[in-house]
């Protein structure tokens, strides 16, 4: 009878066993994940944890020293660029190492290998919009210049350094929880992250769904849904600058209105994978001596992007004997990306120029192998794209190349696109490169003349990049490749059946749009146009307004400036949107046509200090009613095709709209016997507002941090990684110069004060660990919520033994 109970228990073993080391769905082998010796365990990191230890490496060409501080940021002494590209690479890796992999991995379209075949789509996007292709470009010219094949060769080494040290218990929680493990590192991983965040910041464009609303709108409709130039505009370069004539001039095709602007048998049915947001901005400011209380210049950027954990910056300085830079660093590419040396400041914003098109390719047979161009079939080159499911066979795909660029939808990916349309993609971030180069001599620089040489390396994603120098001088250029086209070339998709439609050249980069010194005493950017329309070329794309108003209107009027100043700028939640629609709200609200719930919410709004504090309730209802007018003037027109919207116009086209014509023709319901009047509009959009608000009244969520409900999430989201910081207490939103939103916002803030002895403050939205078991890992959330900073300590020599010194990490040559 004992052989019963022995082979039931030995049945039960055998099945946990299975179990315990099987993995089902998303969720980890339980055996492995809960082991002491190896599992999520390990991950728990003690609060009083040294990071001091001494190391040794044969890729090393000397002794180095890692000093960290409090907040666990480190800075890094090295005799030499090598070692401390080295060091770099090691630390990244140490601290971010799952974040840093997993990000090139996405960049790659590799991700299916390790969450399965739900990523199956976005790989193959990732593949057809040509990622690898334009690394491998930008590769070629990062090994071919000897300061970035120095640099990146000793960041991969110190990279691989740490991976080959790697127990399998100390081992990132994600790779325990998704069930692989990192793979090393190459130089092409770095080119991979910087074409990622080049798509995060250049891809977002509206050529497809705008060529799909030509179905039912005119072209001369589609520029007032989607005006190139805003009433309410503020440049980054004033209104009024005279600009040269240009250089060189775009010629349309005879046959730009026959093939283009009048065509309307489009048979596109847009639904994007993967678009990028389109709040990616940011802002920055300079302001020189003569509006300081110091008589020293003063630069503050907060770039704007998805607020994550793993943070997405890694704060850190590093010191050699031709270098000495503080600031964030991109844990995936070597040097500081914005901050600061002994002699200069800089900063970016996104430009939010469009530089990539579309093109309608006509193939010879279901092959692909051969294109209509220029009169002859011309051979389209293939590489075939396989994807590796996890648990999964692998799928195959393959994706034509074309002078344009690579084919990105066809029937074979059919969720953009309807009716077997090829479409290629044309897109600078595919031409060769090397930005890197931009940021080896920028950390390096040290007056006005070397960041104009450095920023000359830089072609995607542009950017508007800030300047201040302890020399006094303050500058703003908005540096990239932009195509030279003609007016209105690339808004749709355009022929591509011979080169008429081809871009034709790149404006030249001295005209560029900037500002160097300028009277009026700072410079500044928020994502804005850079210039009114009398600057000579067509310059496309995706531009914020009120941000960069209320920036400027605040700059103007400031004078004895002090970096607390700037502090307090940086974190205003006054709502310039509100300034302007609120008015028409008063205007055109009739309050005999209003209940008693819809007279009270009215009252708000008229009351309403016009500030999106975290406690204000009319900043809600605002918002909510604001989206509700949206949806009435807007959704009869745009859902003629189908029910489907396809690009919503800015918000402030209907607010320019609103205020010079109370007659726009979009007021009126389509769908409707009756033409509304734009009283009718305004009550009938608080009226539906009403409904959402008694309910968030009810349900306690009308205060506008708990609406807005600002979150850091994990790069992966709730599903996968449920290590969130949600519901924080901020104010701030889309259009305010605090522009925290749900899951978006400033994701560094920094005030750089450019005195004998440089005095900066800065705070980014997580910590410096990417371990969620460690007290570094979201350490700094708090205080930037808060609208504090720390200061931050740019460690001098002599300085080793200084009570700021918490670890040191030394470095030798094995």
């Amino acid at each position: 009878m004992r052989l019963i109970p022995f082979l039931l228990a030995s049945a039960v073993t055998v099945s946990l066993v299975i179990v315990l080391n099987t993995r089902i769905g998303p969720a980890p082998a339980l055996g492995k994940f809960l082991s002491p010796q190896h599992g999520f365990w390990q991950n728990a990191e003690n609060a009083a944890q040294s990071f001091t230890e001494e190391l040794s490496f044969p890729q090393l060409n000397g002794t180095a020293n890692v000093y960290f501080d409090e907040r666990l940021v480190p800075h890094v002494v090295a005799e030499n660029d090598a070692d401390a590209y080295f060091i770099q690479g090691y630390l990244h890796a140490k601290f971010r190492l799952w974040q840093m992999e997993f990000s090139t991995r996405a960049a790659a379209g590799r991700i299916s290998e390790v969450i399965g075949e739900r990523a199956v789509n976005f790989d193959k996007e990732q593949r057809r919009i040509g990622m690898v292709f334009a690394a491998e470009n930008m590769l070629k010219e990062m090994e071919a210049n000897e300061f970035t094949k120095l640099s990146v060769d000793n960041y991969t080494k110190g990279v691989n350094a740490f991976i080959e040290s790697l127990s399998e218990s100390a081992m990132p929680i994600e790779y325990k929880i998704l069930g692989y493990q990192p793979e090393k590192w190459n130089n092409l991983k770095t080119a991979l992250f910087i074409k990622q965040m080049t798509k995060t910041l250049a891809f977002s464009v509206d050529d497809l769904p705008l060529t799909a609303l030509r179905k039912v709108f005119s072209d001369d409709q589609i520029e007032i849904l989607y005006p190139q130039l805003q009433d309410s505009l503020d440049p980054i370069v004033p209104k009024g600058t005279v600009f040269d004539a240009p250089a060189a001039t775009a010629v349309a095709p005879a046959s730009v209105d026959s093939l283009y602007l009048l065509k309307k048998d489009s048979a596109l049915k847009v639904a994007m994978v993967d678009q990028p947001s389109k709040d990616n901005g940011s802002n920055n400011w300079a302001v020189s001596g003569t509006k300081t209380k110091s008589g020293a210049p003063i630069l503050c950027n907060d770039p704007h992007l998805e607020l994550s954990l793993p943070a997405i910056w890694y704060e850190m300085q590093i010191t050699t004997n031709n270098m000495n830079a503080y600031g964030v660093s991109f844990p995936g590419i070597p040097g500081i990306v914005i901050g600061f040396n002994d002699s200069i400041a800089f900063g970016f914003t996104n430009a939010g120029r469009d530089v990539r098109d579309f093109y309608e390719i006509k193939f010879k047979d279901e092959t692909k192998k051969q294109y209509w161009f220029n009169n002859e079939w011309q051979t389209a080159p293939q590489r075939v794209e396989e994807i590796k499911v996890k648990g999964k066979p692998s799928v195959f795909d393959t994706v034509a190349y074309t002078v344009f660029g690579p084919v990105t939808y066809d029937e074979s990916f059919s969720t953009p696109l309807t009716n077997n349309k090829a479409i290629a993609t044309r897109w600078i971030a595919h031409d060769p490169s090397n930005e890197l180069l931009m940021w080896h001599y920028l950390d390096r620089a040290k007056n006005y003349d070397d960041y104009y040489n450095a920023i000359k390396y830089f072609t995607v994603p542009a950017q508007n990049m800030i300047f201040a120098s302890k020399r006094g001088d303050i500058a703003l250029w908005q540096q990239g490749h932009f195509p030279l086209r003609w007016n209105r070339q690339g808004l749709y998709v355009m022929p591509g059946e011979d080169s008429s439609y081809m871009w034709q050249g790149i404006i030249p980069v001295a005209e560029n749009p900037h500002q160097v010194n300028p009277e009026r005493g700072f410079v500044s950017s928020a994502n804005q146009r850079p210039a009114d329309g009398t600057y000579p070329y067509f310059i496309p794309g995706g531009y914020d307004v009120y941000r960069g108003v209320e920036i400027n209107r605040r700059l103007t009027s400031m004078s004895n400036i002090t970096p607390q100043d700037m502090q307090r700028l940086q974190n205003v939640n006054y709502n310039p949107l509100a300034e302007v629609v609120i008015k028409l709200m008063k205007k055109y609200t009739n309050e005999a046509d209003l209940g008693a719930d819809e007279k009270r919410f009215f009252n708000m709004i008229k009351t309403w200090d016009l500030q999106n504090t975290a406690d204000s309730k009319a900043a809600t209802v605002f918002q909510v009613w604001y989206d509700s007018l949206e949806r009435n003037v807007w959704t009869d027109e745009l859902t003629q095709q189908d029910s489907v919207v396809y690009a919503w116009p800015y918000e402030y086209t209907l607010a320019d709209a609103l205020t010079k014509d109370s007659l726009f023709s979009f007021i009126d319901d389509i769908t409707t016997p009756t033409i509304e009047t734009i009283f009718q509009v305004f009550v009938a959009s608080l009226k539906e507002a009403t409904a959402e608000l008694l309910k968030m009244e009810k349900e306690n969520t009308l205060d506008w941090a708990v609406h807005k409900n600002t979150t850091v999430y994990h790069i992966l989201k709730d599903a996968v990684m449920p290590f969130a910081r949600k519901g924080l207490q901020i104010g701030g939103g889309k259009h305010i110069i605090n522009a925290t939103q749900h899951s978006h916002g400033p994701s560094w803030r920094m005030v750089v004060h450019l005195t004998n002895e440089t005095e900066a403050y800065v705070v980014y939205p997580g910590g410096q660990s990417g371990n969620p078991g460690s007290k570094y890992y979201d350490q700094f959330i708090d205080t930037w919520a808060a609208g504090q900073y720390y200061k931050a300590w740019m460690m001098k020599k002599g300085e080793e033994e200084n009570e700021k010194v918490k670890w040191t990490m030394t470095f030798k040559k094995a």
